[in-house]
């Protein structure tokens, strides 16, 4: 039966659950969707991106009578379709909710109590604080030897940013805090996804996600390792079509969850030995000949021969060549590829020489047997041998298979290697730069990948830049000489760095000073400055002022128990955020005498995203921008109104300064139009700054104006290095290229043959949706199989030409040879990986804990290491504050302990403010197995007490068949599963409890300094007492 808009009004008492009519039944289909007409009727719809997880779901915003009265998702999204998950669903209450503050808030120092000041005497009196915290900590110059350096450093003061605030937002913190002098600046992809960039960067040349997420549907084969339906649940949809055209669906998970009830195969694992899985697949592809002989050939350095003298753990019991055990460091001096006459790699195409990676891989992975899978993974050997057919059997020209991952492997004091693992499988079997291959890299945050390209990260600048070393990079002839390679794309480093420095300096940036190089705060060493590094400084009273907005660091830290404590010590504290966090409220957290803590902290009430402009940068490196809908309400504002208006008073405050040290904020370019009471800024004069303009006018040889001062620059080829252009981060460039054409703003329909939807958005770099694309075409150029076609070399026309923007020289023909000079310099027609210095996917890499990814078992483990005498990474940082940081062995904690989240929650707490999500949970639980449960007698549903080393947490007990136990060299050892989400604040009684990370160490992968969240051990009593 239908409905007409009278049956409607004749009907619309009738409940959504059905009706019946003269005995029939109705359907109230119409009724639902009559009712959201009249729900938004004469409303105006402004685009906007959900600000949860990194999927990057389009919205749109409806607003009537300057009142948001609807989001839902927009269904011309291409990725989405119009799909939003719960948390999706419940944007509108992100702005529309009692719990949220919208006054300055302000608590003295020992004060029991929040008090309301106007938001003029806040901002004056934290601009102040910041002053005096960074002229008290400042250092201006150091020796170093016997020469004397500018490092510019101010160690006082930490500022971290936000994988949720806008990416013109992350840039303007990493601006003027680099302005200020800031060496402790972050943002939590540190603690969440950190372990990516050098492990992706390190094998194909750029820290991202190699594919697009629409592109999963062309997969042969997926092997989800992390719990994709559940925890970016709107993607898995391409997951599910790639099902429903013959893919089969492999889910590598310590737990069952969605995901596993979805694949063909569930593999469970062992939190912490994904190497050895990733190891042992490696392995089987090289032993089975499954491997794409031709593309590894071609593609990768895999022929390159090494130096003689190196040697890998299977020679060296689990060492490297170059371990000094005294500074807990390699020398890696032997880790370099023997050269020809002409200074590249040597090569055996053959593939023979004992010397040649391939060979030394192999060897590597030589231990990494299908009965050392079983014994360390607890993955039984026929399973394993099964999944390992199914998965390197995707390989070859007609077949290809996506892997995807996020924070299992990620966090670790292996996460590094544990990804660079997946890399080297993918990387092995052909299935990079090809559709349906890649390697999906699943963030958590909306703009997770923004905010880390942003540069709101201790060790480098937007762009990926790294930031100086007072040592290494004094000068910047010394950082340009360093940082820049002979070969590959980033040869136009100088063109970056220098660019970039105009974007910041401005005219006080010449050649006569190296463009103002001296202004960029210098690091005294790389093992410093991180998340969990300046939490410990805070401990030591090192740190003394916090600039923290869009996170919570009292509950997402590891070892937050110690976390908080340190954040209690501070002088001083700034929050900016929409709610009044665990971190905002540390000073009373239950069970804290108020008194005892003499922080004092100003809170700043923010803006969501429907409440200002910006854009955000998704998983797939998609930046999609959303318009102000409405005006945040009371003296809320958005985060960019707060950091240009700190950055004016700051420029005020030392505006009659002689000092030279004083000069990197008086001559920062901070001209954003601030307009109107809340003084917003003009979020496109941001943009254009990070896109590229021109300082002034540029000629070409003959004469002929290209580009007039301020002009918009089209590309990043268009970078100078003498000053004649300004690009904030050279990787966007393009993405403004002229006046009124934001292309993060395009919300255009795809072209028939566009299934990657170029016209949605932009895809750094330069719209490209696919990385390394030219190896979707054999070394001749034509696609390997018309099944898996993307771009392709045409002879007649002299280019590339396909479905994607070509990820090489547009003009450069497949039997080019190496470049001798210009952009692509180094490189040669076959070159598939141009930002790497040879043009090649590397499987050997220098990255810090060794060139291969080995196998070292978590710092707290169940078992020894089976595949070596080196029990754990010998490099890894363990931060030394004592007792705080006690580590536990399996004979008082003989549970493996892994966290997780949940779909219904996100992240440290931003949903635990949102009834609507808050109530989906009666509290906080823990997942574990029923013969554990037997063996303590425990209950479903009892109180129980889960403690390792650091803390003791209680929570609720779910007895589930979802956990089971692993037989670990013979020894059945149980598991236990904690979602993280919550902590003492929050919109209901169940959405708050006991923090889980403060159960977890303070530890880090050596290279990221990411914490080991995934795999402890704990040890669990019925009970709370």
């Amino acid at each position: 039966m239908a409905l007409s808009r009278r049956d409607f009004f004749k009907y619309g008492g009738a409940t959504a659950a059905g009706v019946l009519t003269g005995g029939r039944a109705l359907d109230l289909g119409a009724v639902e969707s009559f009712a959201t007409s009249i729900r938004i009727k004469e409303a105006k719809a402004f685009p906007g991106v959900c600000p949860y997880c990194a999927v990057g779901c389009a919205q749109l915003i409806y607003v009537k009578d300057g009142k948001i009265i609807d989001i839902e998702g927009d269904p011309n999204t291409p990725h989405t379709e119009g799909a939003l998950c719960p948390k999706g669903s419940s944007t509108y209450q992100l702005s529309i909710n009692d719990k949220r503050l919208t006054k300055a808030m302000y608590r003295a120092p020992g004060s029991d109590k929040w008090e309301e000041k106007p938001l003029d005497w806040m901002m004056e009196q934290i601009a102040q604080r910041i002053k005096k915290g960074r002229d008290e900590a400042f250092v201006e110059k150091v020796k170093v030897g016997d020469k004397e350096v500018t490092v510019n450093r101010c160690e006082g003061i930490a500022w971290l940013g936000s994988s949720v605030l806008d990416n013109e937002e992350n840039y303007l913190i990493a601006k003027l805090s680099r302005g200020m002098g800031l060496v402790n600046v972050e943002n939590s992809a540190r603690v969440c996804h950190s372990a990516t960039v050098p492990a992706l960067g390190a094998t194909f040349g750029r820290g991202a996600m190699t594919t697009n997420l629409i592109d999963v549907v062309n997969a042969d084969v997926i092997m989800p390792t992390s719990n994709w339906a559940e925890c970016h649940p709107v993607s898995y949809k391409w997951v599910m079509k790639a099902k429903e055209r013959g893919a089969k669906i492999i889910h590598v998970d310590p737990r069952f969850t969605r995901t596993s009830a979805t694949a063909d195969i569930w593999v469970p694992i062992r939190s912490g030995t994904n190497t050895v899985y990733f190891g042992g697949l490696i392995r089987y592809a090289i032993e089975s000949k499954k491997y794409f002989h031709e593309y590894v050939v071609s593609y990768t350095n895999a022929p390159f021969l090494v130096d003689p003298n190196f040697k890998t753990p299977t020679d060296l019991n689990g060492l490297f060549t170059g371990y000094d055990k005294g500074k807990r460091s390699y020398d890696q001096t032997s880790w370099k590829f023997q050269l020809d006459e002409a200074g590249y790699p040597k090569q055996d195409p053959t593939l023979r020489d004992p010397n040649c990676v391939f060979q030394l891989l192999r060897r590597h992975y030589s231990r990494y047997t299908p009965e050392m899978v079983e014994r360390v993974c607890g993955i039984p050997k026929d399973l394993f041998l099964k999944v390992a057919d199914i998965f390197c059997s995707a390989s070859g020209p007609d077949k290809t298979s996506t892997i995807s991952y996020a924070l299992q492997l990620n966090q670790s004091t292996n996460g590094v290697q544990q990804i660079r693992a997946l890399c080297l499988l993918q990387l092995i079997l052909g299935n990079i730069g090809r559709p349906g291959g890649g390697v999906v890299a699943l963030r958590g945050h909306s703009n997770v990948q923004g905010a880390t390209d942003f540069g709101t990260l201790y060790h480098m600048l937007p762009g990926y830049p790294a930031m100086p070393l007072q040592a290494a990079h004094p000068t910047l002839m010394d950082y340009l000489e360093k940082t820049t390679p002979k070969g590959g794309f980033w040869v136009n480093n100088p063109k970056f760095v220098v660019s970039q420095l105009k974007a910041w300096w401005g005219p006080a940036a010449t050649k006569e000073n190296d463009f103002a190089y001296d202004y960029l705060p210098k690091r005294e060493k790389g093992d410093a400055y991180s998340h969990q590094h300046f939490l410990v400084a805070m401990l030591k009273k090192q740190v003394k002022g916090f600039i923290v907005m869009g996170q919570n660091p009292a509950v997402d830290s590891p070892n937050a128990k110690m976390a908080r404590q340190a954040l209690r010590t501070l002088e001083w504290m700034v929050v900016v955020d929409l709610f009044e966090t665990d971190t905002a409220a540390v000073w009373k957290e239950p069970g804290i005498d108020p008194k005892s803590s003499k922080v004092e902290v100003f809170f700043i009430p923010g803006a969501p995203a429907a409440e200002k402009d910006g854009s955000i940068t998704n998983t797939m490196r998609l930046a999609q921008w959303h318009t102000k809908a409405v005006e945040p309400p009371g003296e809320a504002r958005s985060d960019a109104a707060f950091i240009v208006d700190v950055g004016t008073r700051l420029k005020a405050l030392y505006k009659d300064s002689k000092a030279k040290k004083d000069r990197p904020i008086l001559d920062l370019v901070w001209e954003y139009q601030p307009v109107g009471p809340k003084k917003e800024p003009k979020m496109e004069l941001v943009l254009k700054e990070i896109n590229g303009y021109a300082t002034d006018e540029i000629k070409d040889k003959d004469g002929k104006v290209l580009f007039k001062k301020d002009d918009h620059l089209k590309t990043f080829a268009q970078l100078r290095d003498d000053g004649l252009t300004a690009c904030g981060n050279w990787i966007y460039g393009g993405i403004y290229p002229e006046e009124g054409k934001n292309l993060a703003a395009r919300r255009g329909k795809s072209k028939e043959g566009d299934y990657l939807a170029h016209e949605w958005g932009f895809v750094w770099p330069a719209n490209r949706r696919i990385l390394y694309n030219r190896a979707s075409a054999d070394p001749s150029g034509k696609p390997w199989s018309e099944k898996k076609k993307l771009i392709w070399w045409d002879a007649e026309q002299k280019k590339w030409v396909g479905l994607d923007v070509p990820d090489f020289g547009l003009a450069m023909a497949p039997d080019a040879p190496r470049a001798k000079e210009g952009l692509l310099k180094g490189i040669s027609g076959i070159d598939a990986f141009i930002m790497n210095p040879h043009g090649r996917g590397q499987f050997f890499a220098s990255v810090l804990d060794g060139p291969f990814p080995e196998h070292y078992e978590p710092f707290e483990s169940p078992t020894q290491n089976l595949l070596s005498k080196v029990q754990n990474n010998p490099v890894a940082k363990v931060f030394d504050i004592g007792d705080l940081n006690k580590l536990g062995g399996p004979d008082k904690y003989p549970y493996i302990l892994t966290t997780y989240r949940l779909t219904e929650h996100h992240a440290a707490g931003m949903s635990r403010h949102v009834p609507w999500l808050s109530e989906l949970f009666y509290g906080h639980f823990a997942e574990i197995g029923p013969e554990m449960a037997k063996e303590l007698g425990i209950a479903n549903g009892d109180m129980i007490t889960v403690e390792t080393p650091r803390a003791k947490i209680k929570l609720q007990a779910m007895v589930t068949e979802r956990i089971k136990s692993f037989m670990i060299n013979g020894k059945k050892v149980h598991q236990v599963g904690i979602p993280w989400h919550w902590g003492y604040q929050g919109a209901t009684k169940s959405a708050r409890g006991d923090i889980t990370n403060d159960l977890v160490a303070s530890l880090g992968d050596p290279t990221t300094f990411i914490q080991e969240s995934k795999a402890l051990l704990c040890s669990v009593r019925k009970g709370v007492a």
